[in-house]
């Protein structure tokens, strides 16, 4: 069969078309790349790489346990006042709440009298001093005076340090308890209100305050996935506020045990948040990746087109040699495609303006 050259100059995609062949089941053209066309393609090499492997999960937003402060009340007592809020941003020494408490009115009544008591003994000690000195009294009596003086001391020592330990400069005579920030941060629990009462066997803390520069991410794993994820694989977070900003971490603490409520294994993932984009109890959706899976043949998402329910490529072999072939993609992952067959690796595709040249190697 004689060959037969046919040039078509085609305008609009710098294309000239030649022998016509076929090629299985289609009927395609040799098309011939011209130079302006050229610049407009972009070529790649279709290589063996592991194949990574996606996960999706819900999640939510919670504040980094390692790097927060929590207020526990320093004595029992009923809550007069708070002056912040869930959600407030607050600064060492500020005010958060004022209690008022009869343990902390008890250890100023205390500490009144035992500096009377102190007082009197320290009399009583200077005197028997001067007496023993001069022979009037025995060296029993001074001795006496001296452990009743050290007594008075330790009792005074130890009301003193109960006020210091209910709060210190923080109290008044009156019972009163200024509760005050410890550091700057974010109030992110907040668990009293005025007119409760905090009982002495209360465990639970008053507020919680975090920077908010670091957060975690806990996401829901369930049970038939549990194998598909491990400490160090990445992970991308997105959020219904933010849909087109994507977070990036790792896996960095996988629960030993499921949630006993909803059955799911929970894991961690640390996320810096310097932009305070992030708050608390915020929905996310997480995609965990790894690479641990088998080896393909891997081109970019881009090359492949999708016609009559099957995936081609346009295998490009050179300027004039170009064919229109049939692969199976497995799955896509970051834009890349994984192929199990029609493609070896060291093959070049055509992955930009290539549904061009698809059309002028197909068409009839």
């Amino acid at each position: 069969m004689k060959k037969q050259i046919l040039y078509i100059a085609v305008a609009v995609t710098g294309l000239a078309s030649c022998q016509e062949k076929k090629t299985g089941t289609m009927e395609t053209k040799q098309v011939c790349v011209s130079d302006s066309l050229e610049k407009m393609i972009k070529i790649d090499t279709a290589k063996t790489t592991q194949m990574k492997d996606e996960l999706a999960l819900s999640g939510e937003v919670s504040f980094d346990e390692n790097k927060v402060v929590k207020v526990f009340p320093f004595t029992s007592g009923q809550v007069m006042e708070v002056k912040v809020t869930l959600g407030d941003k607050v600064t060492k020494g500020q005010t958060l709440a004022i209690l008022r408490s009869a343990d902390v009115a008890g250890n100023y009544t205390d500490l009144t009298s035992t500096k009377a008591d102190l007082a009197i003994n320290k009399r009583q000690l200077e005197q028997a001093e001067y007496l023993y000195k001069n022979g009037i009294s025995s060296e029993r009596d001074y001795t006496e005076a001296k452990e009743n003086y050290n007594k008075a001391v330790a009792a005074n020592a130890k009301v003193r340090d109960q006020i210091a330990i209910n709060g210190g400069g923080n109290t008044s005579a009156s019972g009163s308890l200024v509760i005050k920030a410890p550091g700057d941060g974010y109030i992110v629990e907040k668990n009293i209100t005025a007119g409760n009462f905090i009982r002495p066997d209360n465990s639970s803390s008053l507020f919680t305050i975090s920077n908010m520069k670091d957060v975690w991410i806990w996401a829901n794993v369930f049970e038939s996935d549990i194998s598909k994820v491990k400490k160090g694989y990445a992970a991308k977070i997105t959020t219904l506020a933010y849909p087109d900003k994507v977070f990036t971490g790792k896996v960095d603490e996988i629960s030993s045990v499921l949630d006993p409520d909803n059955k799911v294994m929970k894991v961690r993932i640390s996320l810096n948040n310097n932009d305070m984009l992030l708050k608390p109890e915020m929905f996310t959706n997480v995609v965990i990746s790894n690479e641990e899976g088998s080896t393909s043949v891997a081109i970019p998402q881009t090359a492949v087109v999708f016609d009559n329910s099957k995936s081609f490529v346009v295998v490009y072999n050179s300027k004039c040699n170009l064919q229109v072939r049939e692969v199976s993609p497995i799955k896509t992952v970051d834009s890349i495609t994984y192929i199990s067959s029609g493609l070896k690796p060291g093959d070049k595709v055509i992955s930009k303006s290539q549904l061009l040249l698809y059309n002028a190697l197909t068409q009839e």
